[in-house]
């Protein structure tokens, strides 16, 4: 499986990650991101034993774009602590069901998660396991019962895109698990990480790493994506 490459230097590896590729070993057994890397780097750089690349953040299996590997602890340390102060920009493209009634607003929730179910629920500001996920959206368009929102993340909880937007009354095109009522089996999820913008943990230097969905439905439904976003700049 080919991985493509956004930017490399000694400290940092950037990457487009594959839809329905996890991006760490798990249960099923299938290949993973991380691994899939660390192969690779092996490899390219002749490098004996064990590689080292370190896990900043994570996409949901389903969902592909742009994601950040540190090459180095120190690197991994950094955007660690970066990535805690909400230093990092996390933006996504998405194509959801419906309108939302706001063209652009900020979302909040408290969220828990079942760990032996895998599956995310909202719940009240003062229940136990509850943990606050914030993220903004702004309406690109809309065409055949369909928005398309680009979506920025304040918190990094687990499948909070999906779920915020679903109990918001806009579930995520392609989305069985918080989306079932409206979606079919099969249907491949819509939601892309499309931009990252950090400052480099060594370097110092604003990295801003771009990419876009496949061309592919829902996503051709509004042409070029790419054109869209810049105009919304």
């Amino acid at each position: 499986m080919e991985i493509p490459i956004l930017y490399e230097d000694n400290h940092l590896l950037v990457v487009e990650k594959p839809v329905n590729v996890p991006v760490q070993e798990d249960a099923s057994g299938d290949p993973d991101v991380l691994s899939l890397l660390k192969k690779d780097l092996k490899i390219r750089y002749q490098k004996p034993g064990n590689v080292y690349l370190g896990l900043v953040h994570r996409l949901d299996r389903p969902v592909g774009g742009v994601m950040v590997f540190a090459k180095t602890s120190k690197s991994a340390s950094r955007l660690a602590d970066s990535l805690r102060k909400n230093e990092i920009e996390r933006k996504y493209i998405a194509v959801v069901r419906g309108t939302p009634r706001k063209k652009a607003a900020l979302l909040e929730h408290y969220l828990s998660k079942n760990n032996r179910k895998n599956v995310v629920q909202t719940v009240s500001q003062d229940h136990k396991s509850g943990k606050k996920a914030v993220l903004e959206y702004q309406t690109v368009a809309q065409r055949d019962k369909l928005s398309l929102l680009s979506v920025k993340l304040h918190t990094g909880r687990s499948h909070q895109i999906r779920v915020q937007l679903s109990a918001s009354g806009f579930p995520l095109y392609g989305d069985q698990k918080y989306g079932s009522q409206v979606n079919r089996p099969g249907q491949q999820i819509a939601l892309w990480a499309y931009s990252l913008k950090f400052v480099h943990p060594v370097k110092k230097e604003v990295m801003r790493l771009e990419s876009f969905p496949p061309h592919t439905y829902p996503w051709t439904v509004w042409g070029s994506i790419q054109d869209m976003l810049q105009m919304e700049k």
